[in-house]
């Protein structure tokens, strides 16, 4: 199974100017645990996950003060659409981290989370025990 197919391609965007909270708020509600971050001054795409927001949190930071464009990493791993689930899996487990940002080419085509991965390889084990 390819990326693709797993990846949700509705992505939260957000601005390096939103506030924590603002941030906070929105991945709330659509109930996803990142935010993508463009930045029209730079190049390149940034992801906000909760563990960012965490530890600005944990910190005793004002997250009605601080803005996502500190608190960010731009340092992404980008999966492609064609990638395999597992070599997104491979990557995710190698750098540590939760969320992936699905490019193609240099458009974001979508997010595939931790999350993404357990559910297709469920759906793959349902099938095949049936």
């Amino acid at each position: 199974m390819q990326v693709r197919d797993a990846m949700s391609s509705q992505v939260l965007v957000v601005g390096p100017e939103h506030t924590l909270r603002q941030a906070a708020r929105m991945m709330s509600a659509r109930g996803v645990g990142s935010a993508v971050v463009i930045d029209p001054d730079s190049e390149g795409v940034g992801i906000m996950t909760e563990r960012d927001v965490l530890k600005a949190v944990g910190a005793g930071l004002d997250c009605d003060v601080e803005r996502t464009g500190a608190h960010l990493t731009w340092d992404v791993v980008y999966a492609g659409p064609e990638w395999t689930v597992a070599e997104a899996a491979a990557a995710m487990a190698r750098g540590g981290f939760r969320h992936l940002v699905v490019l193609d080419g240099r458009e974001v085509a979508g997010v595939i989370s931790v999350r993404d991965i357990m559910r297709v390889w469920a759906e793959s084990q349902a099938v095949a025990t049936t």
